[in-house]
């Protein structure tokens, strides 16, 4: 019981300790790229407590979808090798 009491303070206080940030889409980083940028630089500047969170992975990934949106590329349909009865 003692462990069980220590384990929900200890839950208590790091989710005190989590940023009230609200997390925004890729979409809403693709249109904002001052808020994009600055996400970005936050993040690189401390991967390793940033580097996993909501805000962090959605901005680098509006970025990345920005720059192949720039190179021309197309989506394609993937191809299952396993249809057709081949």
């Amino acid at each position: 019981m003692k462990k069980l009491s220590i384990a929900l303070a200890i839950a208590a206080f790091l989710t005190g300790c989590a940023e009230n940030t609200p997390v925004q889409t890729v979409d809403w980083y693709k249109i904002h790229e001052v808020e994009r940028t600055a996400m970005i630089a936050k993040c690189q500047a401390n991967p390793g407590e940033l580097g996993t969170s909501s805000n962090c992975i959605n901005a680098i990934t509006a970025a990345n979808h920005l720059a192949v949106e720039k190179r021309g590329y197309t989506k394609h349909a993937p191809i299952n090798a396993l249809e057709g009865g081949q």
